[in-house]
């Protein structure tokens, strides 16, 4: 059972260790009067959570560098920067989602450095410099699944050891991951779908798909 912490003020909710603002906290409605994501990064998405849980029982190296792939507020970027002391780089389309970033990461101790770009645009040199990859909700429409697969083709040719994706369980991300699963027969890659659950901060189901690099642990 996880311990529990008293929160410090209202609008603030915590999970695997990190505290999180809701969209009712003072600072978000300030930053919201500023600030206006307009690709989706308006909020914590649920499958960040399922992200979480799963890299405890599956952790990266301590240290290790992770880029978030459409990171929008940076839950899981946080969280690996404060759990296992990565060097984590936030990747976004849309700059206004950075100062929601950063605020996450203030409040937790640590920080994310923040990288406006298209993921699928991406080099293989770029992608090659993180041992990690990981991203959440960031498959949901169906032009998306040959650029994500694409990406992880780059990514695994640069030299990123994993690849680590969360969905609640869209077809396009089941088409996804059938697509790395094929690509992985032939390069040798360990592609594992692996239904899952998260327990905080409250509970959710869907889906995580791992691939590593041969040897990769």
């Amino acid at each position: 059972m996880p311990k529990l912490e008293a929160l410090p003020e209202p609008n603030i909710r915590q999970a695997y260790g990190i505290f999180l603002l809701t969209s009712k906290h003072r600072f978000i409605r300030r930053l919201r009067r500023v600030y206006k994501p307009s690709v989706h990064g308006n909020k914590a998405w649920r499958a960040s959570y399922l992200l979480m849980d799963y890299l405890l029982h599956h952790p990266p190296g301590q240290g290790a560098r992770v880029m978030e792939l459409g990171c929008g507020w940076g839950p899981a970027a946080v969280f690996c920067a404060q759990r296992f002391g990565a060097e984590v780089t936030g990747v976004d389309i849309d700059e206004d989602v950075f100062p929601f970033l950063e605020i996450t990461a203030s409040l937790n101790g640590v920080e994310v450095a923040p990288l406006k770009a298209d993921f699928n645009k991406l080099p293989a040199e770029r992608l090659g410099e993180e041992q990690m990859l990981i991203g959440a909700d960031i498959c949901f429409w169906d032009r998306m699944v040959k650029p994500m697969a694409a990406l992880v083709s780059r990514a695994m040719e640069g030299g990123t050891e994993r690849v680590v994706i969360a969905d609640p369980g869209r077809p396009t991300f089941y088409e996804l991951s059938q697509r790395c699963a094929r690509a992985g027969k032939h390069l040798g890659w360990s592609v594992n779908l692996t239904s899952w659950y998260a327990t905080e901060p409250a509970h959710g189901t869907g889906e995580v798909l791992d691939v590593r690099q041969p040897g990769a642990s």
